[in-house]
């Protein structure tokens, strides 16, 4: 009994310091999971974007940095509609909500040094 009091005397505030500690430096597991690696991965790469893409972000007034840092950042992949497996380039498929109600499906093959963007529609609820 007293041997277990001994070790909650240093186990507590361990626990506590190394929050602090890993919580300053922004240390995440959310890596680790396969939505987070696939966008990540596919941030680190050259994007290039079928016509389809581009006229559709003409229309409706998307840009290629909004596309970027907020529709496929924030957006979720969705396995079920994906083929990860396909070869010679897995296809993803991420939606992303918006505020007011509507939705931005984007369809992307993650390639060895590009991310090939082949089709984005914006639903509407």
């Amino acid at each position: 009994m007293r041997k277990l009091k001994f070790y909650m005397i240093g186990l507590i505030p361990g626990i506590i310091i190394m929050f602090f500690i890993l919580n300053q430096k922004g240390v995440s597991c959310s890596g680790y999971l396969p939505n987070s690696r696939v966008i990540t991965e596919t941030l680190s790469k050259e994007w290039t974007y079928a016509r389809p893409v581009d006229s559709v972000m003409e229309t409706h007034h998307i840009s290629k940095k909004f596309l970027k840092d907020t529709i496929f950042s924030d957006g979720g992949i969705d396995f079920g509609k994906s083929n990860p497996q396909r070869k010679p380039y897995p296809i993803y498929k991420l939606y992303y909500p918006t505020p007011d109600n509507a939705q931005y499906e984007v369809d992307f093959e993650k390639r060895k040094d590009t991310a090939y963007f082949y089709q984005l529609k914006v639903l509407k609820k």
